[in-house]
């Protein structure tokens, strides 16, 4: 019986701790400059917590922004818990790293998208497209997209 290395969960850890480590960062230090998150997740995630009338109008997936309020960060090895504001209404949540689909920084064009075992495409960054809709609406920006550079490695031939 032959065993293979399991590359995409390991990267998807490895991605989920990155994203652990940027959140404990900002819960010790705060957003620094123009950094912000765009964090997309399953709202039918078992683990995920939140309001009732927010799993409601989202039922699917929902697309928080970490920007100019927010409160009560707290991250574990787990998930993390923020209290965002909702039309002046301030909401507690719980994510956990594994409901998380994608979380983009948009100030530095950064962004991790987690694709499921039936999707085709394998990638690991993404940008939302610019009429991606925030939910949190006080805080919406809209990110710029770019293209992937693509560089030939026969300049550096010799």
């Amino acid at each position: 019986m032959s065993r293979e290395i399991d590359y995409g969960n390991l990267m998807h850890s490895a991605m989920r701790g990155l994203i652990r480590t940027v959140l404990q960062d900002i819960a010790d230090n705060g957003l620094p400059g123009n950094h912000h998150f765009f964090i997309t997740f399953d709202t039918a995630h078992p683990d995920v917590e939140l309001a009732d009338w927010l799993s409601d109008r989202y039922p699917g997936e929902m697309t928080v922004v970490m920007q100019h309020w927010f409160d009560n960060l707290t991250v574990d090895e787990e998930g993390f818990a923020v209290t965002l504001n909702f039309g002046d209404s301030p909401e507690p949540l719980y994510i956990p790293y594994d409901a998380i689909r994608t979380f983009v920084d948009p100030s530095v064009e950064f962004g991790l998208r987690f694709e499921s075992a039936d999707e085709e495409t394998e990638g690991f960054t993404a940008v939302p497209d610019a009429d991606e809709e925030a939910d949190n609406a006080d805080d919406q920006l809209e990110p710029k997209k770019k293209d992937a550079d693509v560089v030939s490695l026969d300049s550096f031939r010799k």
